[in-house]
């Protein structure tokens, strides 16, 4: 139902987890593979899942974090670098429009919705200060690894004692580019043509998007970083993947839900 990065895990008495697809109520494409035993943890507020399913999945995972489900959160995410800074339930019946969320309200719970792209949560444990980052591609190149740091240091965190785990995405053998995707890093920085390797299609490539948000985060000043290497496309039973659901023609997708929480 989760995983854990044993980074984190090291911090007392923190919860995390990179839930996946596994352990829920939903069926269909949203709907669990390990041996049929449960149906699917899809925690996507905005996949086309039935509602009540989906609501049933955060309480799960809510109670697994140990908070009630008013208090598990997460944003609408829109491929921003935009994080914003929760101190409570979000007020009135939208959420705020962003891709990151940091707090140090204990009791809160934190998450982003993943289903390829790369789920970063943070911790400064002196400061007691957490994080929870959605980097798909556009909001990493776009500074959504820097915006979210900064966002925690005007909350009294220091990046340098901060450490931050990548959860489940899409790895760099499953992830085929075009030519105008990589031009996009290139053109920003040129260093950054080393996470393209040659594709197996003429004109394409293969981007690693775990090892480009990891240089993001080593970049910004945090050097305490994990990664849970676990490929999102390549093991269906355990986890949703917006890429695979396409090539597939399946009409919608499940989406993972990671979370933090302070004691």
């Amino acid at each position: 139902m989760m995983l854990c990065s044993p980074l984190l895990s090291a911090v007392p008495g923190l919860r995390h987890a990179f839930f996946t697809r596994d352990g829920g109520v939903s069926d269909g494409v949203y709907g669990g593979l390990n041996g049929g035993l449960n149906g699917g943890l899809n925690g996507g507020l905005g996949s086309n899942d039935d509602r009540d399913n989906v609501h049933e999945n955060r309480r799960r995972m809510a109670e697994r974090m140990g908070v009630s489900p008013e208090q598990f959160l997460n944003v609408h995410q829109v491929h921003s670098p935009d994080a914003v800074v929760a101190t409570g339930p979000w007020q009135g019946a939208s959420r705020p429009k962003a891709d990151a969320i940091v707090t140090r309200t204990e009791g809160l719970a934190i998450g982003v919705t993943t289903a390829d792209c790369g789920p970063i949560l943070f911790v400064d444990p002196n400061a007691r200060v957490i994080g929870a980052a959605h980097a798909g591609w556009k909001g990493a190149l776009a500074g959504i690894v820097g915006a979210t740091i900064a966002a925690m240091e005007a909350l009294g965190a220091r990046r340098t004692r901060i450490a931050a785990a990548i959860g489940p995405c899409i790895s760099r053998a499953n992830y085929e580019v075009g030519d105008a995707f990589r031009a996009r890093f290139v053109a920003a920085d040129a260093a950054n043509a080393r996470f393209f390797a040659t594709g197996v299609r003429a004109a394409h490539h293969q981007f690693d998007l775990e090892s480009y948000v990891a240089q993001q985060l080593t970049r910004a000043g945090v050097d305490n970083v994990s990664r849970l290497s676990a490929c999102t496309y390549a093991r269906e039973a355990d986890f949703f993947s917006f890429r695979r659901a396409t090539h597939r023609g399946d009409p919608d997708y499940g989406r993972e839900l990671s979370a933090i929480v302070l004691p």
